[in-house]
């Protein structure tokens, strides 16, 4: 019925089976699929609500090298990737910025040569 209408409305895929659901989860990676979103079955789709984000993810070492708002209360980091590319990492959780803040506090104002740099 509205497969002409086009973005924003796009059709998805969606199953019920979950060895169906993870094969799309492993297939898809490399076609810039970032996971899969998980809800209730009978749950109506209320966009930042009871569902659940499946993303892959990769991990790698980088230097804090800032952050947004506080020392005492950081929103986001920016990290220093190991191509020297800074990036500001996404918001952080409550619960990690708590984690996160005294070591900030510590080293607040410090700074840390570029990698390669003596």
């Amino acid at each position: 019925m509205l497969a002409d209408v086009g973005p924003p409305i796009v059709p998805v895929w969606s199953t019920t089976d979950l060895d169906e659901a993870l094969l799309w989860y492993e297939a898809l990676e490399g076609t810039g699929v970032e996971g899969i979103v998980a809800k209730p079955l009978r749950g109506a789709y209320k966009a930042g609500r009871v569902r659940a984000k499946i993303r892959h993810a990769d991990t790698v070492d980088a230097a804090v090298v800032g952050f947004t708002d506080t020392a005492r209360r950081p929103k986001a980091l920016a990290v220093r990737l190991p191509d020297g590319h800074v990036a500001l990492s996404q918001r952080l959780t409550t619960a990690l910025s708590t984690v996160v803040a005294p070591r900030l506090v510590t080293h607040a104002g410090r700074v840390f040569p570029k990698a390669g740099d003596s």
